[in-house]
């Protein structure tokens, strides 16, 4: 069995969120599991609108570039079964309510995503 890997963003950079889900997506296909955890003003990378992160570039843009969008490669990554948490402080600090948030992503503490990485690694994007 391949050991979970597990993801932190901690600012509200659109290229290291966009990069962590490509990042994510690769894992995946590679048959680990994923927990991204996004914590600060991060938490706007798994909200339904994210245009709250800095430096956005838009997916028809992307496409024309023949680069993954935000939302296709979020969507791929809830397909393939990431787990996705969003920091109960981020949110206050982003001016967030849970309900902006997609789906499937759970509001956690720092502690319950360090609780379930253990004594495994964490990468931080």
């Amino acid at each position: 069995m391949k050991p979970p890997v597990f993801l932190t963003l901690a600012d509200d950079s659109w290229q290291r969120a966009h990069y962590a889900f490509i990042v994510a997506a690769g894992m995946l296909s590679l048959g680990r599991a994923v927990t991204i955890f996004a914590g600060g003003r991060s938490v706007h990378a798994l909200a339904k609108d994210w245009s709250g992160l800095a430096g956005l570039i838009p997916d028809n843009e992307l496409a024309v570039r023949g680069v993954p969008g935000f939302r296709e490669l979020r969507d791929a990554l809830i397909e393939l079964d990431v787990t996705l948490m969003a920091c109960e402080t981020g949110l206050a600090l982003a001016g967030l309510k849970p309900d902006a948030l997609v789906e499937t992503v759970s509001v956690r503490g720092i502690v319950t995503f360090l609780e379930q990485a253990g004594d495994r690694p964490i990468t931080a994007l």
